[in-house]
Parts: structure tokens; sequence; C-alpha cells
């Protein structure tokens, strides 16, 4: 098989054209051209920009720090849950734990850039239905086996599975490897099954995807956190049989206490294991169970040397401690107080679009996060996501709320109860508690049902009413496809409108900017007058390091990258 990837995509001159008469923002055109197969810092050097200092141009790890040292353990305070099956993570502690084993066929930075990982390029055709990977040669699994175009193809075939009930067959790429089969099941939600030739192995290294329908997001959908790539031999638990290409494997997992990771000297046929992503320098990775409310006196105490997340309410305590780094980044990270439309009261859309009337978004924003985050508009799309349309700000309305209520057959009040987990910290018991204090005046009564995280997990899919904290997306569109796509894994608003499904596919595969930004405006705008949700705003994310700690870098989606990490 041989492909001719030194051609440039044939949409590439059309994004600089923009680019040149101000249509597009620099970051927009690296965006746009690393998704069409252009090297991240060729698109850095096209747009003017300086980018980050990189280990090699193919490469997603940052470069080598000089002063590097070998050796040592880092300990990371976070959650420490099970390692069943990656497809079907439900929170990404999960996949932090995982990812020093198991990798990604591609990454998307702090820069929110994508870079090849597992494949080393990949290129579309020009109507965005046909992609080509290349696998990386010389990457080892941890068991001798190279790996291989058929693993790849496995992997994708698997996560395109409706059967397997992973959130990746939300993701615009493995929507596209499947068709409707005409049939409903049980609850009415419409069956898919997947397309006969939608994954072809074409070489050894070679593989291509035929999708249904164009879909820009490829690469970065080959990177999101349930997208860990595994051996074709995989048995669930991952934890009992753990084989990867990272250059960790598990060593220990006591679920709720400790994950104790080891760097691979060997591989199991007694061969020397070569990771293919050059030197890494920690010996052992170990993760501490801490929750979001300790992790920080963990770290004044010397417990551990990292936090998975600072949350706002430490952030003071963490700014009087000595020898600590804060580290922060603009993120898509949120809450959203959604609602299934399907479930009494929340079935008459009076009843959803009063509570919404009745809330103000902008100040549960000052009153959780003072001056950082921004204000939401209840639309699930973010200002930081290169295709978002500004829509007007969502104004209070507790006069409108009252006239609903009552159209709705409300008029003397309504009890309804809101379930949180504080998974992300107390902070989301508090938008509760302020969300409760605001409808109030409209006649709606809320009770906060406040749960044990791991009991909120359970059920945060199945309650009628809860705060469910979103994580950061590179793409808008890759979230509103997990959300609010019509049977996709983790609509837990139950909402399935054929005319949002149809205008977000025709988002997704548009690459004109400005003509994409428009197609959003209609996305955003039948999500947002669906009133499925009060979501008060895009919130900041932290992180606190020991100043021991060198090359920690944070990331919007809160992903832990640890291989060019070392300590001192």
């Amino acid at each position: 098989m041989n492909v001719d990837n030194d051609r440039e995509h044939p949409l590439i001159p059309e994004a600089r054209e923009q680019l040149t008469h101000g249509l597009m923002d620099r970051r927009e055109f690296i965006r746009l051209a690393t998704l069409l197969g252009v090297a991240a810092s060729s698109a850095y050097a096209i747009a003017g920009v300086t980018g980050p200092a990189m280990a090699g141009d193919n490469l997603p790890f940052p470069a080598v720090d000089p002063k590097a040292k070998r050796g040592g353990k880092l300990r990371i305070g976070q959650t420490v849950g099970r390692m069943h099956d990656p497809a079907t993570y439900a929170w990404n502690e999960m996949s932090n734990q995982t990812r020093p084993m198991l990798e990604y066929l591609t990454m998307v930075g702090p820069d929110n850039v994508v870079r090849p990982m597992l494949v080393d390029w990949w290129k579309p055709s020009a109507d965005l239905k046909t992609w080509i990977l290349h696998v990386r040669p010389g990457v080892m699994w941890h068991n001798g086996d190279e790996l291989t175009a058929d693993h790849v193809a496995w992997n994708i075939r698997r996560w395109a599975d409706p059967a397997l009930g992973s959130s990746n067959l939300g993701l615009s790429t493995f929507v596209a490897l499947t068709e409707l089969t005409g049939a409903k099941d049980a609850k009415g939600k419409a069956l898919r099954r997947q397309l006969p030739n939608g994954v072809e192995v074409l070489d050894r290294h070679t593989l291509r995807l035929n999708l249904s329908q164009p879909v820009l997001s490829v690469a970065e959908d080959c990177g999101e956190y349930c997208t860990l790539v595994l051996h074709p031999s995989f048995v669930a638990p991952l934890s009992k049989h753990p084989i990867g290409t990272g250059p960790y494997t598990l060593a220990e997992l006591r679920v709720g206490e400790r994950c104790i990771l080891k760097r691979i000297t060997h591989m199991t046929n007694g061969q020397p294991f070569h990771y293919w992503g050059g030197e890494v320098f920690l010996d052992e990775i170990h993760f501490y169970n801490y929750t979001l409310e300790n992790a920080t006196a963990a770290l004044a105490s010397g417990s551990v040397d990292a936090t998975y997340e600072l949350t706002v309410e430490q952030l003071e305590l963490a700014q009087s401690l000595p020898g600590v780094q804060i580290l922060s980044v603009p993120t898509a990270q949120t809450l959203c107080c959604r609602m299934q439309v399907d479930v009494k009261p929340f079935d008459d859309i009076r009843v959803r679009r009063a509570i919404v009337k009745a809330a103000d978004n902008a100040a549960i924003k000052q009153l959780v996060f003072g001056d950082h985050g921004q204000v939401a508009n209840n639309c699930h799309v973010a200002p930081i996501h290169p295709e978002c349309f500004p829509l007007p700000p969502v104004v209070r309305d507790v006069a409108g709320a009252k006239r609903l209520l009552k159209e709705a057959g409300y008029a003397h009040g309504l009890d309804v109860t809101i379930s949180v987990g504080n998974n992300d910290g107390p902070w989301q018991q508090a938008v509760c508690e302020a969300l409760r204090d605001q409808v109030k005046e409209a006649g709606i009564n809320l009770s906060v049902d406040v749960m044990p995280e791991q009991r909120f997990w359970e059920v945060w899919n199945k309650v009628p009413f809860g705060a469910t904290s979103w994580a950061h997306r590179p793409l808008g569109t890759m979230a509103l496809a997990q959300a609010y796509r019509s049977g996709a894994s983790w609509n837990e608003t139950h909402y399935s409108d054929p005319a949002f499904d149809q205008a977000l596919s025709e988002a997704e595969a548009s690459i004109n900017v400005a003509e994409r930004k428009i197609k959003m405006q209609k996305v955003e705008q039948i999500l947002q007058d669906a009133a499925l949700m009060v979501q008060p705003f895009w919130r900041p994310v932290f992180s606190l390091a020991s100043s021991r700690v060198h090359g920690y870098q944070p990331h919007p989606a809160r992903q832990i990258q640890l291989n060019k990490v070392w300590m001192s």
C-alpha cells in the first residue's frame, strides 16, 4: 500500500485564504490544519505563531528538559477507581490511572491541538468521508507483539459496536461507522449496526475508515479519554490482564486506596522493552485515593507530590503553601443541571422553561467562582470552542416562569429534587443550593439530594433531575454528540430531536469556519430552546504540584500525561 501523504489536503488552501482575510483566527487555523493532517509545527508556522517546544515533529510529548533526572516516584492525589474496560470508563480519573500503560491513537495537548500518537499520520479525502490512518511502526506491546493495523482496526470496530455501550459511540467518527437498522428497542430507541466495510485494513500499518457521512473531528475523536487502545487479547477487567504500549505497567490496584505503576524494562517474552516515545524519567507513579477536598492538605503534609485538581474552595489555602506550583488553564469544563425530557414533570417543556427562566446563571457563577470562569448559555458550547456561535445572554424572567408553571397546571407551586454528587468539589452542591434559592421566587420548591460521589456515578444518568459535571472537549460538537444526539450512550436527558441531529451532523461536516459557526447557531438555538438544563458557567481548572515536580502540565480536560515529568 503506497499512500501519497505529502500532497496538501484541498481544503487547506481555502483555510489559508480565510486566515489571510481575517475570516479565521490563528488558533482556529492551527486546530483545523492539524485535523486535516498538517503537522502541528507546520500549522503554527503557517499561522505565524510560535508553538510549544515538542520532543519531535510527529510526537505528542513536550520537549525533554535538559536538566531532567532519571528515577524517582511521583505520588498523585486523586480518586482511585476500577480499571475494568477503558471503553466504558465513566470518570477521567480512571483514564489517568491507565494512561501511563495504555495509549491513544492521537493526543490533544494542553494547547488544544491534536498530534499523532500510536498513528503517526492521517489523511482525509476531500469530502471528509474517507480517512487513511497510518499506524506508527516499531510500537511494541508489553507481551512482545508489534502494534499493527489489525490491532487498531479491532479497537475501532469495538468502539463502534452498539452492544458495547461505550460513550465513544456518541462521537461523530464512530456514529459514522454505523447505520440505522430501521428497528427500535423496547424503549423506542432506534437501533444501529456497524457498517459492513467501515474499517478496512490495507496493509500491516495502514487502515482506511469509510464513513457514512463527512466528519472533520476524526483525529480528535481518536484521542477522547475512552479511546485507550487495547491489545486484541483483552479480557476484562484490565487490572487483571494489563497489556499496553506505554512505558509503565500496573503493579498494584486497590480501589479506593491506591494504584501503583512501575516502569517496564522487559517484555513478558524476556526481551528488553524499548519505548517508542523516547526516554521517560520516573521509575514509579503512585495514585493515592484522596478526595478533592483533602488532596491539598495531603500535598501540604508531604503525602503526595501533585493533585488531580485544586478546587476553588482550596485555592486560598494553596496560595499560602511554600514550595508549590498552582497551575491553571482555560477550559470547557462545566456543570449541567439537566432534566430528563421523558419523566414527569420535566416531560412538559413549560416546566423545563420555567426552571430555566427562574435561574440567574451570572449570579450563580459570581457566587461560586467569583471572577474566575465564564457565564454559560444553556447550550453546552463554550467560547473556547472554535465553532462557538455567541448566542445572546440568557435573561432571568421570574414572572415568565410563574406564567409557564400556571399554564402547566402548577399555579400553586411545584416540588422537585435535584441530585448532586460533588465529584468535582463541594462547589457543585453550592450551585444547586443557589439554584434552589433562585427558583423558589417562581414557586418552585427544589430539594437538593447530596449523594456520595461513588453512589452518584452509579445513578448519574438515571435520576430525573441531576447536576452532572462534563469534562472539556476540544470541539463543542464532540460534547453535543455524546450528550444530546439521539441514542448516544451518555444522553442523560433522553433528548431526541431529528432536527437537532441533522443540524449537528451538518455543522460537524462543515469546513468553512464562518459557515460552520452559522450552522452552529442553529444547533445551539435548538438546544437552548429545548430547555434541557441550567448550565451556569464554564469553570476554570486548577491543579497543584510540589516545586520538586517538573513538567507537570495542566490540561483543559484534566488529562495527566507523565512521560516527560521528572523529580528533583
